[in-house]
């Protein structure tokens, strides 16, 4: 648990305070991944259901959405976002780095619920509810923009197909949450770990963050281990399995799936769920 321990606020020496996207960084942060695949969107919400229909959105629409971001932030690791039970009044939309959903047991024991990548609408659904059944952190420096849920309520009033895109997007996150059902559920440890980098490396390649089976993620080995439900020694003996069978490497934040094919078979894994565009669809199959 002490990788956590400081997820409430801001590490030494850093800042917790506004800060505004600044261009022109050339080395990817760790979970931005390779810039070479697609470019970065001119929107600060470009990356919006990327691979999977933003294409349906009109300019207007577009337009619409970018107009609505009331602030832009960065944000430290283990940043504690959204506490569960606390009334939300805005909406987040990850921008850049890695935030996770999680809940914890009466002993501490933590358990992962959601992983969330850049063009990801972190707690959209905290709009209709007004507050959250689970905790929102930070899993690396990441930036963000927010919605207020009043701009929300207008673009539902006037809006119909752009309100017809983010509940879309809700659903995803919904067809995401059964697929994780059934990898805790029926697969084993090797399965578990296998599973989640492929879907990631799909969703993160979806949003031009992946190329060739390479990505950054600033997820530790405890992080794993709480995201498949398995110990941090169990993880160490997956990937050191995965590795010698030369299907995985996973070193200093990067992931290299070296044969996709195989991984995925190990793993059961098809991205049907994950309704992208058929382009964006790169198991190996």
């Amino acid at each position: 648990m002490d990788q956590y321990e400081s997820r409430s606020g801001p590490q030494p020496g850093q800042s917790q305070s506004d800060t505004l996207h600044t261009a022109g960084s050339s080395k990817p942060r760790a979970g931005e991944g390779p810039r070479q695949d697609r470019g970065t969107p001119t929107m600060i919400s470009g990356r919006f259901l990327m691979g999977r229909g933003r294409e349906e959105l009109s300019e207007d629409e577009k337009g619409i959405l970018e107009d609505s971001i009331v602030s832009v932030r960065s944000l430290p690791s283990r940043h504690l976002l959204v506490r569960a039970g606390k009334r939300i009044e805005t909406s987040t939309l990850l921008l850049e780095g890695i935030i996770c959903r999680y809940m914890d047991d009466r002993e501490g024991q933590r358990q992962l619920v959601a992983v969330h990548v850049p063009g990801d609408f972190v707690d959209l659904h905290g709009f209709p509810m007004k507050r959250l059944d689970h905790d929102v952190a930070t899993i690396g420096p990441v930036k963000i923009a927010s919605f207020e849920h009043g701009t929300l309520q207008t673009i539902t009033e006037r809006h119909p197909h752009l309100t017809r895109m983010l509940w879309f997007s809700t659903l995803l996150d919904a067809a995401m949450h059964r697929e994780w059902i059934f990898r805790l559920g029926r697969l084993a440890a090797e399965g578990r770990v296998a599973h989640l980098f492929c879907e990631l490396n799909v969703r993160l390649e979806m949003v031009g963050l992946a190329s060739g089976g390479r990505y950054m993620l600033p997820m530790t080995q405890p992080d794993l281990a709480e995201t498949c439900g398995i110990t941090g020694v169990h993880v160490n003996r997956v990937l050191r399995a995965l590795r010698e069978r030369g299907l995985l490497t996973y070193k200093g934040g990067e992931v290299h799936i070296l044969d996709v094919q195989k991984l995925a078979d190990v793993a059961e894994f098809e991205p049907d769920y994950l309704y992208g565009t058929e382009r964006d669809r790169t198991t190996g199959r």
